[in-house]
């Protein structure tokens, strides 16, 4: 017996990276799980390795309409909603004298938005039933994770734009925190540092991908010389790995969080940024 059985769980950014090993995490621990991503192979790839039947939804979350079909999709396939984890996003960074107002839109569309309306689209999922729940005098505990960076809380020089976005994000988990609250919808937020990912590989290794609406093309990854400076910055002296970062977005979306609400869990080895939080 898994601790979430018979869940259902929607995860954004999916195919690949945290969003993956939160995917599986989530499905070890018996939940069905929706599977987001741009990329239809990548998505279907991880719904095959799960270990509950899940589902696919490929689409650009910031397009129209498509936050309200990745909602459908759990609710019609598995026929509720349980736990929402907003991870998608990506980095297209520059000092703020060079950022231009498509790209300063596009950071604020993937990491502020598109949570924004799959929120919007997933409220009658998770507050409707827990209606029911309360006059039946049952207390059942649903889950909201979005995903933020110690960027977004502290800020980072060249990351102006991310940096926006990730913070927004922020008072969007407190806000609708106050919100749910009385629908026992926890809603909390994980902050990480440096991880393993795409966006922190040596730059040009990994790729490009897409960004604003002309879908100019951003190569991810950052300078070695930044990279090799990782180890020194952080206390626990290297970056996580996706698996280990997962593992904070699990516990969010597990009972054992049940009464943790509003927060922002930092997930960072201890890496502090300058600043105070």
């Amino acid at each position: 017996m898994g601790e979430l059985d018979g869940k259902v769980a929607i995860v954004t950014g999916a195919g690949r990276g945290i969003g993956e090993q939160v995917a599986r995490k989530l499905a070890d621990a018996g939940a069905h799980v929706v599977v987001s991503d741009r990329d239809g192979a990548e998505a279907e790839a991880v719904v095959g390795a799960l270990a509950t039947p899940g589902a696919a939804h490929v689409g650009d979350l910031t397009g129209a309409g498509v936050c309200d079909d990745l909602v459908a999709t759990a609710v019609d396939t598995f026929g509720r909603l349980d736990i929402v984890v907003n991870n998608a996003g990506y980095a297209w960074d520059g000092p703020l004298h060079k950022v231009t107002d498509e790209q300063y839109q596009a950071m604020l569309d993937i990491h502020t938005v598109v949570p924004f309306r799959v929120l919007r689209a997933a409220a009658p999922h998770l507050r409707e039933p827990a209606k029911a729940e309360k006059k039946a005098g049952e207390e059942v505990f649903r889950k909201v994770v979005n995903v933020t960076s110690l960027a977004g809380v502290m800020g980072n020089a060249g990351q102006v734009a991310y940096a926006s976005g990730k913070g927004a994000i922020v008072g969007l988990t407190r806000a609708t925190a106050k919100e749910w609250g009385g629908f026992k919808v926890n809603v909390n937020c994980v902050a990480f540092g440096v991880i393993e990912t795409r966006l922190t590989a040596p730059v040009g290794t990994v790729g490009e991908v897409e960004a604003g609406s002309s879908g100019e093309k951003i190569t991810l990854g950052v300078p070695e010389v930044v990279r090799q400076g990782f180890g020194m910055a952080i206390p626990l002296g290297r970056a996580a790995s996706a698996e280990e970062a997962a593992r904070g977005v699990y516990f969010l979306c597990s009972p054992g969080s049940d009464y943790v609400h509003g927060q922002v869990l930092n997930v960072s080895g201890g890496l502090s940024l300058g600043m105070a939080s």
